[in-house]
């Protein structure tokens, strides 16, 4: 088994963290980076980080989560947004900052830019954000191997009130919609249920086919 696999295999969905113990700040970085290195559709990163240590904001937040322990426990709180929609503006932003990145541009790169610009902006908002969404996904999973790798716990979370969260964090005004929550933290064990649990999957058998 690999040191990954050896990581993956220790993860597992927190249930209750010590809020007397924080992640510093190097660690969260490092998940922070994996999650902006991650693969997104066309490399247009469709969302954004927003990260909340703010022990006032995060009390606001947990009522409207179910009163999930870890939002509060944990020491910091990462909020995967997803842009509302797709326009103009947000596709040759990220299409002229690829080229100053890469210092020019050919033709078939600038073909690509218009096929985007001749077919994401003309959909509606709900199908836009429902694949921006998808992207920030991939992040939250980059995000979740790397918090392992660093042996911080993690605790992807869908049980929340996205409205009443938007609201909170003012995404709106900055043309985002939150999507998934993942506090950050280290385990509590003496107080977790889970934390001693086998680990369960499916067998490879059943999880993977190949075509040969």
């Amino acid at each position: 088994m690999s040191v990954l696999q050896q990581k993956l295999a220790w993860r597992y969905a927190t249930k209750k963290m010590n809020p007397a113990k924080a992640v510093s700040q190097d660690k969260v970085e490092r998940i922070l980076e994996a999650a902006r290195l991650a693969p997104t559709s066309s490399g247009l990163q469709p969302y954004e980080i927003v990260v909340v240590t703010s022990p006032a904001v995060r009390e606001q937040i947990k009522p409207i989560a179910w009163n999930q322990s870890q939002i509060t426990d944990g020491s910091h709180l990462l909020v995967f947004a997803a842009w509302d929609t797709y326009t103009a503006e947000r596709i040759n932003a990220m299409f002229d900052l690829t080229n100053a990145q890469r210092g020019g541009t050919n033709e078939g790169w600038e073909a690509y830019r218009q096929t985007l610009l001749a077919s994401y902006p003309q959909r509606d908002a709900h199908t836009n954000f429902e694949h921006a969404a998808r992207q920030a996904y991939i992040g939250l999973g980059a995000a979740l191997i790397a918090a392992a790798f660093e042996e911080v716990d993690a605790t992807p979370m869908e049980g929340f009130d996205p409205q009443a969260l938007d609201t909170i964090l003012d995404l709106p005004a900055r043309g985002l919609r939150s999507v998934v929550m993942l506090p950050l933290g280290y385990r509590e064990a003496d107080q977790d249920w889970l934390v001693n649990l086998k680990k369960v999957r499916r067998p490879r058998e059943q999880f993977i086919t190949e075509v040969k």
